[in-house]
C-alpha cells in the first residue's frame, strides 16, 4: 500500500487497535462507550491512535455496544411555527451540552404519522425521544401507543411537553396551557375589558381547548362576559380568516381578542388593521407563548409567557 493510498482510506477500528497495540475489543470499548471498564493507560493509547489516524466512530457500533445511540429525537407539529422552534432550539442546545445529536421529525399532529417516525427511529437505538406536538381527545391511535411501547421497551426515554403519552411512562415537562390563561383573562377583565372574542383550534386538542377554558373561566371572574369561541387550527392564517370574518359581522370597540396561540394573534392582528380597524384602545389582542418574533410587533400584545427554549431545554436534559 503506497502512502497516498493510506491517506485516501479511512482508518479504520482495526488500525486504530493495531497501532494503540490492543486488541480490537479494547478499541471497541474505548471508542464505541462501552460501559465495561478499559485501564486508563489503554484508554490514554486508544484516544492518542484515534486522535493521529482521524479515526471517526461507527455510530451503528456504538448504539450496538452502549444499547442507546448518541442520538435524541423531537417529534412537532410543524418547525416552521415559531411556538415549536423555540422548543427545537431548547432540545438542539441541550443536546449539544450533552454531546448529543438532535434529529427533528414532523407530525403535523396526525398521530399515524407520528407512529411511522417513531418506528422508523427506532432502528437508530435514540437514547430518548421529545413528543412536543399536541395530543387530541379524539384520535387515540392504537398504533402510536405501542410504537411508544416497543421503543421505551429498548430503553429509549420519553418525554411529552404539556400532556402525558398513553400508555407508556413519560416524563412531562408542564406549560400552563390553563393556568396560565386563567391568570391572562383575569388580568385583562381586571383591566376593564368586558367583551371577549377566542380563536382557537377545533375542539378536541389538549392545548387549545385548556387554553380557551382557562382564558374563558379567568375573564368572567374578573367581570366579563362569557368569550365568543371562533374555532379553526393554531395558525396565522386561520388567526387571519377567523377575524376577517368576526370584523364582517361586527367586533365592538373595546373587545379583546385572545389568540390561542401567537401567531394566530398575529394574524388577527393583521386582519383588524386591514379592515382598517385599531389594535388597542380599539380591538386590543392577546396571544399565548410570548414567541420570540413577537418582540418586534407593535403594539405589543397582552401575553400569557412561557419560556419555550427553556421548555425544550428541560425536554430533553430529562
Amino acid at each position: 500500500m503506497t502512502p497516498s493510498t493510506a491517506k485516501q482510506r479511512a482508518a479504520t477500528l482495526h488500525d486504530v487497535a493495531r497501532q494503540a497495540g490492543v486488541s480490537l475489543a479494547t478499541a471497541s470499548r474505548v471508542l464505541n462507550g462501552s460501559t465495561r471498564k478499559v485501564a486508563d493507560s489503554y484508554r490514554e493509547r486508544v484516544e492518542a491512535a484515534a486522535a493521529d489516524l482521524g479515526y471517526s466512530a461507527n455510530l451503528s457500533a456504538q448504539a450496538t455496544a452502549r444499547g442507546t445511540s448518541a442520538t435524541i429525537a423531537l417529534l412537532v407539529a410543524n418547525i416552521a411555527d415559531s411556538y415549536f422552534s423555540e422548543i427545537a432550539a431548547g432540545v438542539a442546545h441541550a443536546a449539544e451540552e450533552h454531546n448529543l445529536v438532535a434529529t427533528i421529525g414532523i407530525t403535523e399532529r396526525s398521530p399515524e404519522r407520528e407512529a411511522r417516525l417513531i418506528r422508523s427511529l427506532r432502528g437508530q437505538r435514540p437514547r430518548g425521544i421529545v413528543l412536543a406536538a399536541s395530543r387530541h381527545t379524539s384520535q387515540h391511535s392504537e398504533a402510536l401507543t405501542q410504537a411508544l411501547a416497543v421503543l421505551e421497551s429498548d430503553g429509549a426515554r420519553i418525554v411529552t411537553l404539556g400532556y402525558g403519552a398513553e400508555g407508556v411512562s413519560s416524563r412531562v415537562v408542564g406549560i400552563a396551557n390553563y393556568g396560565g390563561t386563567r391568570e391572562l383573562g383575569e388580568r385583562l377583565g381586571s383591566l376593564g375589558y368586558r367583551k371577549a372574542l377566542v380563536l382557537a383550534a377545533a375542539e378536541g386538542l389538549l392545548t387549545s381547548d385548556d387554553r380557551v377554558a382557562g382564558f374563558s373561566e379567568g375573564f368572567t371572574a374578573a367581570g366579563g362576559s362569557a368569550p365568543t369561541i371562533l374555532r379553526d387550527s393554531l395558525t396565522r392564517d386561520a388567526g387571519y380568516s377567523l377575524m376577517e370574518a368576526a370584523l364582517q359581522v361586527g367586533v365592538e370597540p373595546g373587545t379583546v381578542v385572545f389568540g390561542a396561540s401567537d401567531v394566530m394573534a398575529f394574524g388577527a392582528m393583521s386582519a383588524v388593521r386591514d379592515a382598517g380597524r385599531d389594535v388597542g384602545d380599539d380591538i386590543a389582542i392577546a396571544g399565548f407563548g410570548d414567541i420570540e418574533t413577537g418582540r418586534d410587533i407593535v403594539p405589543q400584545t397582552h401575553n400569557h409567557s412561557s419560556p419555550l427554549e427553556q421548555r425544550g431545554r428541560a425536554a430533553a436534559g430529562n
